[in-house]
């Protein structure tokens, strides 16, 4: 399995790699939205983006846009420190699959993860 963590915070950044690589060994990372977009267009063999919402540069809606205009089966995530109604919205109308919220319960991320990626693909 390859996932993509699009994360402008680099602590917030070490924290996920961290977490996901228990049970997944490919980890890139892009630090706002234009890398994420270019990541993906380099590797379109990822199968799961983990998008912060709020960055710089592009933010997680315009890059989720992009991203479908090419790639309409990754499964992309939202993660946020701060989500009010019209995200919730918002983020369903740009294509994103799922949201979770920040700070990450572990849990609750590789039960998500496991909702959506096959067994075959995992570790």
């Amino acid at each position: 399995m390859k996932i993509l963590i699009v994360e402008d915070n680099e602590a917030m950044q070490f924290l996920l790699k961290i977490t996901i690589e228990e049970f997944c060994k490919n980890v890139l990372i892009a630090h706002n939205g234009e890398e994420a977009v270019e990541i993906c267009l380099n590797n379109p063999d990822i199968d799961l983006i983990l998008m912060d919402i709020h960055m710089p540069t592009m933010d997680g809606y315009e890059a989720t846009r992009e991203i479908r205009k090419f790639n309409k089966k990754v499964i992309i995530i939202a993660q946020s420190a701060c989500m009010y109604p019209y995200d919730e919205e918002k983020i369903l109308e740009v294509g994103i699959n799922d949201i979770i919220t920040k700070p990450i319960d572990d849990i609750l991320l590789e039960d998500m993860i496991e909702k959506y990626v096959p067994n075959e693909l995992r570790l």
